[in-house]
C-alpha cells in the first residue's frame, strides 16, 4: 500500500444522510457502523444495502468508507459476525475497524479484500503492538486516546511508513478513554463493549453514610451534587499541525450519534484546517496542486540527526511561543475570566467553572502546552523522536470559531500535552449549545434575485442574522430581509415561524442543497441538539 500523499480526515455518520453528508463537507473518508457488531447502538447505522450505495456516492467523489466491526464478541457471536463479514465484503466499503485478533483473522479468511484498521478499542500504546497488528495484516493504528504527542511521534518513528496511524481529535472523550469499560454493564445492563453504554459515568452522584440511610451528601459541596467521572470533549483544531508533524495519518472526528449539521460543520472545519496546513507546509498550492508528497517530521531511528540533543523541539517550542505573555491557565479562578486585559478566548474551557448562560459564548479553545515536559530517565541507548522544526501553521478566527457553533461539552486537548491533560467536569455533565439550527436548504433559484427554498426546523424571521454552512469555505453570513418570506404554496407569510414546513426566502448567494443554515441562540442553553 502506498502512503497517501494527504493527512485524512476521517467523519463519523450514524445513517447514510450522515455519511453522504461527510462527503458533501469534504471528508476523505467515512466510518459507520452496521446493523451489528459496531460500538454504537444507539444510532440507526447502515443496512447493507446503504453500504452499497455510500461505498458508491463515497467512490464517486474520491472518499472512502470504513466500517466499525469493533465489539468485543461473545463465544455465540462468532459464526454470526463471520456470516455478516461475508455478506459486508460485497458491498463495495473499503476497510473494516476492529479490535478482537480473533476477528482480525476471520476477516482475513472471509473478505481479504477489505484493509484492516486495528480499533482504540485494542489500546495500542506502543510500536511494538503496532509492529505485532502489522504483522498480522493490519494496515492502520487506532491510537489509544491517552497517547501524548510524544508518544505517537516514538511510535511513528518506529513503525513501517506505509502503516498508517489514526488519532482523534475532536469529540466526545470516554472516562475510560480507551473504551473497554464496565461500568455501564454493571450498573445497568448494558454493555458499553457492545454499543449500549447508558453513559452512567455522566450521571449526578451524591454520598449516602450507612447510619443515615435518605440522607444525600454532595461531593462537591453545592446543592446540586456532582457528576464523577464526566469527561471534557476534545478540541485538537488549533493544534492538527502538531499531530500532523508527529507522524498522525489521519483525523478521527467523534460523534456518530451526532447530527447532520454536527457532521458538515466539523468535517468542513478539519478539512479546511489540513488544507491551510498542506499550503503552510509546502506540499500543495492554493488551488490543491500537489508540489511534493506530505510526509510528517518526525525523526527517525535511521536518520543522521536522530538523537541528537541540539535537535530543535518544534512542537515545544510551538509551545512556548503560544503561551508567551499569557497568563497561567492553571490560575484563573473559578467561575470567570481573570481581570485585565486577557479574553475569555484565550482561556481553555477546561479550566473555567462557568456560572452564567451568557458565559457560554466565550471561544472554548485549549492553550498550546508542551510535549513531554516531565522529566524522565530514559533506558540505555534510548532516545525519544523528535520533530523537525517548522512555524506554527495559523487558522483564520472564524475556522477557529467553528467548534464552538454545535453543541459540546468544555473543550480540552485530550492528553496530548501532558501539562494540560483532559479533566473531568464534576459540576454539570450538560452541553453548551449558542447556536441553533433554523433550517435546512431543499434548493436555490436565481429568480427575483435568488431565493432559497427550505425545510424549517426553528424561528426565522426578519432582520435576523443566520449562517449557512458551505462546504470548503467560511459560512455565509446573511442578515434575512423583511417582506420576502412564502410558504410552500408561494404565499407570502410574515416569518417562517413553523417547524417541519417548507418556506422560501431571499437569498441572494447561491447555496447548495443539504446547507444547514444556523443562528444564535437567543438565550444560549445547556442542551445538547
Amino acid at each position: 500500500m502506498q502512503r497517501r500523499n494527504k493527512p485524512e480526515v476521517l467523519a463519523p455518520a450514524g445513517n447514510l444522510r450522515g455519511l453522504k453528508t461527510a462527503v458533501d463537507y469534504g471528508a476523505d473518508a467515512v466510518y459507520c457502523g452496521g446493523k451489528a457488531f459496531g460500538m454504537r447502538s444507539a444510532p440507526k447505522n447502515l443496512s447493507l444495502e446503504d453500504f452499497e450505495e455510500g461505498a458508491r456516492y463515497a467512490h464517486e467523489r474520491g472518499a472512502r468508507v470504513y466500517v466499525t466491526f469493533n465489539v468485543l464478541p461473545r463465544n455465540n457471536e462468532v459464526e454470526a459476525m463471520r456470516e455478516y463479514l461475508g455478506k459486508l465484503k460485497d458491498t463495495g466499503v473499503d476497510a473494516l475497524i476492529v479490535s478482537d485478533i480473533g476477528v482480525m483473522l476471520m476477516a482475513k479468511q472471509v473478505a481479504p479484500n477489505l484493509e484492516l484498521h486495528v480499533s482504540t478499542q485494542a489500546g495500542v500504546t506502543n510500536y511494538q503492538a503496532a509492529n505485532a497488528f502489522y504483522e498480522l495484516g493490519a494496515r492502520r493504528v487506532v491510537l489509544a486516546r491517552e497517547m501524548d504527542l510524544q508518544a505517537v511521534r516514538d511510535i511513528r518513528a518506529r513503525i513501517p511508513d506505509d502503516l498508517d496511524i489514526e488519532c482523534f481529535v475532536h469529540g466526545a472523550m470516554c472516562m475510560a478513554f480507551s473504551g473497554r469499560c464496565l461500568f455501564s454493564n454493571y450498573l445497568t445492563g448494558r454493555d458499553g463493549n457492545h454499543g449500549e453504554c447508558a453513559q452512567p459515568c455522566r450521571w449526578k452522584y451524591s454520598i449516602v453514610e450507612e447510619k443515615r440511610p435518605g440522607q444525600y451528601f454532595p461531593i462537591e459541596q453545592t446543592a446540586e451534587g456532582a457528576y464523577l467521572f464526566n469527561s471534557q470533549d476534545m478540541n485538537m483544531l488549533a493544534h492538527i499541525d502538531d499531530l500532523l508533524d508527529s507522524g498522525a495519518t489521519s483525523l478521527k472526528i467523534e460523534g456518530r450519534s451526532k447530527s447532520a449539521y454536527y457532521i458538515a460543520a466539523m468535517t468542513n472545519a478539519y478539512k479546511t484546517a489540513v488544507n491551510e496546513y498542506m499550503v503552510q507546509r509546502g506540499f500543495e498550492d492554493a488551488d490543491g496542486n500537489v508540489l511534493k508528497p506530505f510526509r510528517d517530521r518526525v525523526i527517525r531511528p535511521d536518520d543522521p540527526e536522530y538523537g541528537k540533543p541540539d535537535t530543535e523541539d518544534a512542537i515545544m517550542a510551538n509551545a512556548d511561543g503560544a503561551f508567551a505573555g499569557k497568563p497561567d491557565i492553571d490560575a484563573v479562578p473559578v467561575g470567570g475570566v481573570p481581570s485585565g486585559n486577557v479574553s475569555a478566548g484565550n482561556v481553555s474551557s477546561g479550566n473555567i467553572a462557568i456560572g452564567e448562560p451568557d458565559d457560554l459564548s466565550y471561544h472554548a479553545r485549549s492553550t498550546r502546552r508542551k510535549s513531554n515536559t516531565a522529566a524522565e530517565i530514559l533506558p540505555e541507548g534510548w532516545h525519544h523522536a523528535g520533530v523537525r522544526p517548522a512555524p506554527h501553521v495559523t487558522l483564520p478566527d472564524w475556522l477557529l470559531d467553528e467548534p464552538d457553533k454545535v453543541a459540546h461539552r468544555d473543550y480540552s486537548t485530550g492528553f496530548y500535552y501532558p501539562e494540560h491533560k483532559v479533566r473531568q467536569s464534576t459540576d454539570r455533565s450538560a452541553y453548551f449549545r449558542a447556536w441553533l439550527v433554523v433550517g435546512e436548504v431543499l434548493s436555490w433559484s436565481p429568480e427575483d434575485g435568488g431565493r432559497v427554498t427550505i425545510m424549517s426546523r426553528n424561528k426565522i424571521e426578519a432582520g435576523q442574522e443566520v449562517e449557512f454552512v458551505l462546504p470548503g469555505a467560511a459560512p455565509f453570513a446573511y442578515t434575512v430581509p423583511a417582506g420576502g418570506f412564502r410558504d410552500a404554496d408561494g404565499h407570502w407569510v410574515e416569518a417562517i415561524n413553523n417547524p417541519a414546513h417548507v418556506f422560501s426566502m431571499p437569498c441572494p448567494q447561491e447555496v447548495p442543497v443539504n446547507a444547514a443554515i444556523r443562528s444564535r441562540t437567543k438565550k444560549p442553553t445547556l442542551k445538547a441538539e
